[in-house]
């Protein structure tokens, strides 16, 4: 599973790269463009969905290296088991809400049949807002990946963010050793 994991996380990586720098790009000609006087339709339209593209999947990225929002320090205030079993309760609404929000994201993608973007109109709608299911479907299998060794850590009574500050000073002390 650590395998997969690491795989998924370079992957997502790597599209973020692809991402990031394809909008870098597309802001960098617009801006020539309008300083040419010769402002680009598509522009505003793309740049915008390249953005909501690069909020996914960075997400998804964030969920798989544990990195998204938590409140680690309150759950690990709360006794065992119920600290153990308020982790499997958040991580089922979690799982939960992103199955809704792919379903949600399917339906949406089958009103928008047919449609394009307005600047253009051979750019399908349903190919641009592919990416709420999409990335709804990547952050259930993330948090089904990174939800293991997580349990793991709370049941230990431990964070994954104070580890890894502990492993930094750890680190800095080697170095000044």
């Amino acid at each position: 599973m650590a395998r997969l994991s690491k795989f998924l996380e370079s992957i997502l990586e790597i599209v973020l790269m692809l991402l990031m720098v394809g909008l870098t790009a597309i802001v960098v000609i617009a801006v020539v463009y309008r300083k040419l006087d010769a402002s680009l339709s598509w522009y505003d339209e793309v740049a915008s969905v390249v953005l909501s593209w690069i909020t996914y999947y960075g997400g998804a990225l964030a969920v798989i290296k544990r990195k998204h929002i938590g409140f680690d320090s309150v759950l690990l205030s709360i006794a065992m088991p119920v600290r153990y079993y308020l982790a499997i309760f958040a991580e089922i609404v979690f799982i939960a809400f992103f199955v809704l929000l792919a379903w949600a994201g399917w339906q949406v993608l089958l009103v928008l049949e047919g449609d394009t973007l307005v600047s253009l109109r051979w750019v399908p709608v349903q190919f641009t807002q592919s990416v709420i299911p999409i990335g709804a479907a990547l952050f259930i299998l993330c948090e089904l990946l990174a939800a293991p060794a997580y349990l793991r850590t709370v049941r230990q009574g431990q964070s994954l963010e104070h580890l890894e500050i502990e492993a930094e000073i750890a680190a800095e002390e080697r170095k000044r050793a």
